[in-house]
């Protein structure tokens, strides 16, 4: 279903007027025993992704208020609802999160100014035609594009530049009609990541992927690893890695279901050393934990979940480079698994710290417990992000 100006006003007013009711009090629960009020204990940032559809759900954005200081769209950034035909932009889904950030007092995350992916891009990019000068045209369309995201959303502190531009089993560069024009996946991003800079001074700039923690997910790191040092070696202005997340089972781009716990940490902290090695910051970008093939009993999924949850956490967070941890959804019923690779029973998913009834769960109780053993780190380590 698509949503009209009026839906939009509609959501945009109410996620405003709920914020201003609750904002005072939202604020004094950040400061004590929040997962939000926890992380910054210890020197880093906490927070959830948010759609437009959240905002007309007064209890679970009580729930957002009060634990959260970094806010990141779900999908309202993406270039095609921003620019759904060429030349055509659309900032209304961005502008009605952006005012329930800000009426709440919390910081933004973007995310992302170009998904290099098949189905991170436009349909109309699809035979677009690129002229006779291919590789000018591409650079000034994609240039264009980030220059205006950017400029529109201007208080946004870091942004995902490039989501998912390596091929999870392959760990090649993935093509899309933009590096087809331009001759190169590469160059591609480069441009992405200089736009942004010349257009985003002193913003946190992000390489973003779902690249986990499993054996099979070795292509995937090792790919990532390779284009980071491609950064690096190309001075191109990239801060900081996004790790997004999604552990648990599932499916993931052709990729045979997972079992739940296919851990490898060995090879997880592997990464993370090369990667911080190079220079790179961290972030936690989209975190759930994918629960399908677990038993129906609730109890007994939401302990596995918890006890996952909790070690990936505190293996992840024991790297004082990473600055937040953003959830993909704080409530089982505003989470983007639902509506994916369904339980085989069809019972609904438990990937979330709080559940139908915005009660918490176990897995809040692991996050919080994973906060409070991490190690602290520097407070600032988001540009932009005060203390």
């Amino acid at each position: 279903m698509s949503w009209n100006r009026r839906d939009l006003l509609s959501a945009g007013l109410a996620g405003a007027t709920l914020a201003a009711a609750g904002r005072a009090a939202g604020d004094a629960e950040r400061e004590s025993d929040s997962l939000d009020g926890l992380a910054h204990a210890k020197g880093f940032h906490f927070g959830t992704a948010l759609g437009v559809r959240s905002l007309t759900d007064p209890g679970y954005l009580d729930i957002v208020r009060a634990q959260c200081g970094l806010i990141v769209p779900e999908n309202e950034l993406e270039m095609p609802v921003i620019q759904p035909q060429p030349g055509e932009f659309h900032f209304e889904r961005g502008d009605a999160i952006a005012a329930f950030t800000s009426a709440n007092d919390m910081q933004m995350r973007g995310s992302c100014l170009l998904w290099h992916h098949p189905r991170g891009l436009p349909h109309w990019l699809d035979g677009y035609d690129f002229g006779s000068d291919p590789v000018a045209a591409a650079e000034k369309l994609l240039t264009y594009h980030i220059t205006l995201t950017a400029g529109h959303f201007n208080g946004i502190v870091s942004w995902d530049v490039v989501n998912e531009a390596v091929d999870n089993l392959t760990g090649e560069m993935r093509e899309t009609p933009l590096s087809k024009a331009v001759g190169s996946a590469q160059k591609v991003l480069e441009i992405a990541f200089r736009a942004a800079r010349v257009n985003l001074p002193g913003v946190e700039l992000v390489y973003n992927d779902y690249m986990g923690w499993t054996s099979g997910d070795a292509p995937h790191r090792n790919g990532v690893l390779k284009l980071l040092e491609r950064f690096r070696k190309g001075g191109v202005p990239v801060n900081s890695l996004g790790l997004q997340s999604h552990i648990g089972a599932g499916t993931q781009d052709g990729n045979a279901s997972r079992s739940f716990d296919a851990r490898d940490e060995r090879a997880w902290r592997k990464f993370l050393e090369e990667v911080t090695g190079m220079g790179y910051g961290l972030l936690i970008t989209g975190f759930d934990v994918h629960d399908g093939p677990l038993p129906a009993d609730f109890t007994q999924r939401d302990q596995a979940v918890a006890a996952l949850g909790r070690a990936y956490l505190e293996l992840t967070l024991s790297f004082p480079q990473l600055n937040a941890v953003v959830c993909g959804g704080l409530m089982d019923t505003h989470t983007w698994l639902q509506g994916r690779d369904p339980r085989a029973d069809g019972l609904p998913k438990r990937p979330t710290p709080y559940d139908n009834h915005y009660q918490p769960k176990p897995l809040r109780e692991a996050i919080a417990a994973a906060f409070r053993g991490a190690p602290p780190r520097k407070p600032t380590a988001i540009a932009g992000i005060p203390a």
